[in-house]
């Protein structure tokens, strides 16, 4: 702590002055406590990673630790226990800090270890948002979103009070780290958190009514060679009844297992539906592109091109073709920009059929057969689901 510049007190110079706020709610707070914990752990062999400012990696002799930091939380794994506790001890001496010993929660989420690998849930939080809206007992459903459900920005009347709509919504996203399923929904209401409507939260009572019946589901990570980055990119065209804009979404598995996955609305307007898969197609390849970047960064790096599939054969040929048309000039720098990758050999885009197309689960309302059936391709499960054979 130093005197502020202008304000030092010549007849004091090693004084301090007296906060009447703690330093942990100043707004400089986060960024001061960043940089010391930076400057201090870089200092011991650690360097921050390119790809993530919160990944710290350790790699001399031979041995290998990755640090994790979340404000004040920090997940911590290394090659042997040595050198795990002795990085404890030396971030010990610096910082007031609780081992918590083997990860099993970490910001509301559960990490729970079995023969059949690391199941992450939210069961409890899931809980806590259903008792916020007042729903812990009703009525269960099998799906989140409705076939036929379209929102709109006009129907129905405003709400009087969004206070808990919005409350929700933003519960709700939280909730999508380990629910997949249910992304495509809450993309869905987060659309209308400036003036939600009563349709808009019917729409939502039917996503906490699917959580109702799904409490104890989570995400399985397996054990599984990671020497393959597969994604799956998919586009609702012209979805949106207001804007007709469309919406996009994107899976990506690393061996057998999700690790990424994302639904968004476009920010344009696309005039075909080539062009609206071909600009989730870009999406998906700048995903991979930076989960390959930080891949190589935990010395893992991959040898195989990231295969991406499409349903859409126009945006499969739009990829390879190295001829600029007359109705492509628009999305010019989406196609460069994919194209480049393919010609590097870093990516690969084919087509899959609709009934394998995983992405679809992240941009529309699926059937509830079709629902549970991509549902479990993601390795969306319950605690007690087995994980053999199902992928």
């Amino acid at each position: 702590m130093h005197q502020p510049p202008g304000f030092v007190d010549p007849q004091h110079p090693s004084h301090v002055c007296r906060l009447r706020k703690s330093l942990y709610g100043l707004k400089q707070a986060p960024r001061a406590w960043y940089m010391r914990f930076y400057h201090y752990i870089t200092s011991h062999g650690f360097r921050r990673s390119s790809s993530d400012n919160s990944l710290f990696i350790y790699n001399q002799g031979g041995n290998r630790a990755f640090l994790l930091l979340y404000v004040d939380d920090i997940v911590l794994t290394a090659s042997n226990v040595q050198l795990l506790q002795s990085i404890i001890k030396t971030l010990s001496r610096e910082f007031a800090m609780t081992d918590l010993g083997t990860l099993h929660h970490f910001l509301g989420i559960t990490a729970t270890r079995s023969d059949k690998g690391l199941f992450l849930s939210q069961a409890s939080y899931t809980r806590d948002i259903l008792h916020r809206a007042s729903m812990t007992n009703c009525k269960p459903c099998v799906t989140p979103v409705d076939t036929s459900a379209k929102l709109s920005a006009t129907d129905g009347a405003v709400l009087p009070d969004a206070t808990l709509y919005r409350t929700l919504a933003g519960a709700l996203q939280y909730l999508t780290f380990t629910r997949p399923d249910i992304t495509y929904a809450v993309q869905q209401v987060c659309l209308f958190m400036h003036a939600p409507r009563e349709p808009h939260f019917a729409f939502m009572k039917r996503i906490l009514r699917y959580l109702s019946g799904t409490i104890d589901y989570g995400m399985w990570l397996v054990p599984s060679p990671i020497h393959s980055l597969t994604a799956y990119s998919d586009a609702d065209w012209g979805g949106c009844p207001d804007s007709r804009r469309s919406t996009s979404g994107y899976c990506v598995f690393l061996g057998e297992n999700l690790i990424s996955w994302s639904s968004k609305r476009q920010p344009t307007i696309s005039r075909s539906s080539a062009e609206a898969e071909y600009r989730g197609v870009a999406n998906a390849v700048a995903e991979t592109t930076w989960l390959r970047n930080l891949l190589f960064e935990l010395h893992v790096p991959l040898h195989k091109a990231t295969v991406i599939y499409c349903d859409n054969v126009s945006a499969v040929y739009l990829s390879h073709n190295p001829v600029q048309h007359q109705r492509t000039k628009h999305v010019e720098i989406d196609i460069h920009f994919v194209r480049e990758k393919v010609r590097l050999g870093h990516i690969r885009v084919l087509h899959v059929p609709s009934s394998a197309q995983y992405a679809d689960i992240f941009t529309k309302g699926l059937p509830r057969q079709l629902f549970q059936e991509f549902r479990s391709s993601l390795r969306v499960r319950s605690t007690a689901a087995t994980t053999t054979g199902e992928y």
